[in-house]
């Protein structure tokens, strides 16, 4: 058996080949890096007018019973339990050192709590998740095949969704979501995205993909609706520099190095990592997790080395790239403490010289 017969095809996967997608293994699933047009014409259309992203690949768990939210509050940096019905939140889940577990979105439902997890994560978050049920007031059930999430994101994209739904989408706020039919398919609409654009997500089940998919392309074409991959993914969220799982955040860093603080609350009563936390904020981290702009026309890429004036090492590249936006190389680096300010400068070590950078405040991209 063929590699690519390996991979786990979702339920959109042969309707991207016929859109002409380049896919790729991502993660164990068959997915769509991007289309005939290209990356950067993908990353133009969603910062200028609108996109759709198959992100279907996300894992999806329904937590339920009397105790669910007060104990996805405990298994999350974040105060779930702030959370009013139909409000988004973002979080992490963090092992005893600190170290993440993954980042994750939270949803409290009318009548069930939905995490959102890394697809790269799913079976680890799920059996971590599960290794810390109580043994009642608690329900973990795996939802994630059962659901197609597609983002449509970009200045158009409310204008777009509106012509989907017959709720009031304008009456969705920043990180809330709506239970909704979409395309006549009850769904959840959600204010939310990768992208740092106006966007919306839209959790509808697995069997009405084709007809949600084919009524979105109908209507689109009045709004010049363009489909986009996992490349342009990634260039519009490091523009934003959203965080990574397996590139600024991982086991071995803790939200306070990876600049993410402000997703962990001190204030709730515990949680799991909460006393190697605190000791990372009293202490002070040895690196964190910074933004860099490059001097020169030169890419960097994850994995180079950072080094300083003196050329002794301080720090590794996470991620980088050539934003589209900008038209300069960036970045983020865990750079050590004392060197990782604004405005400070750096050097990445590209082949066998090192380039000039700038450390910058957050994001790189600003309209």
């Amino acid at each position: 058996m063929s590699k690519q017969n390996q991979l786990v095809r979702l339920a959109l996967c042969d309707e991207h080949i016929r859109m002409g997608a380049k896919m790729v293994d991502f993660s164990g699933f068959y997915m769509p890096l991007h289309y005939q047009k290209g990356i950067i014409y993908e990353h133009q259309a969603v910062r200028q007018n609108v996109g759709v992203f198959d992100v279907s690949h996300m894992g999806e768990f329904e937590v339920t019973g009397e105790n669910a939210l007060s104990w996805v509050s405990y298994m999350t940096t974040n105060n779930a339990e702030t959370l009013h019905v139909n409000q988004v939140q973002y979080s992490a889940m963090c092992y005893q050192d600190g170290g993440f577990v993954d980042d994750l979105l939270v949803y409290r439902l009318e009548d069930r709590v939905m995490l959102v997890v890394n697809a790269s994560n799913t079976k680890k978050d799920f059996l971590w998740l599960k290794h810390h049920l109580p043994k009642s007031g608690v329900e973990l059930k795996d939802v994630s095949s059962s659901i197609t999430l597609l983002a449509i994101q970009g200045p158009k994209s409310k204008e777009l969704v509106q012509k989907l739904t017959p709720i009031n989408v304008e009456e969705i706020g920043y990180y809330w979501c709506k239970p909704a039919e979409i395309c006549g398919v009850k769904g959840i609409i959600s204010r939310t995205g990768y992208t740092g654009e106006l966007g919306y997500e839209l959790y509808i089940p697995v069997e009405q993909s084709i007809h949600v998919w084919n009524e979105l392309w109908k209507i689109g074409k009045a709004f010049d609706l363009e489909p986009v991959g996992l490349g342009a993914r990634d260039s519009l969220r490091l523009e934003m520099k959203f965080a990574l799982y397996g590139h600024e955040i991982d086991a071995e860093h803790n939200p306070i190095e990876a600049n993410l603080g402000w997703i962990v609350k001190m204030d709730k009563t515990n949680f799991i990592g909460k006393d190697a936390i605190l000791k990372a904020k009293l202490e002070l981290p040895k690196r964190y997790n910074v933004p860099f702009v490059m001097k020169d026309k030169a890419i960097p890429r994850q994995g180079m080395k950072v080094v300083n004036s003196s050329n002794t090492e301080i720090g590794i590249v996470t991620s980088g790239m050539w934003s589209p936006s900008l038209d300069k190389g960036i970045g983020t680096a865990y750079v050590r403490n004392g060197e990782h300010t604004v405005d400070h400068q750096i050097f990445i070590q590209i082949r066998d010289k090192a380039q000039p950078a700038t450390i910058v405040e957050p994001p790189f991209y600003r309209k």
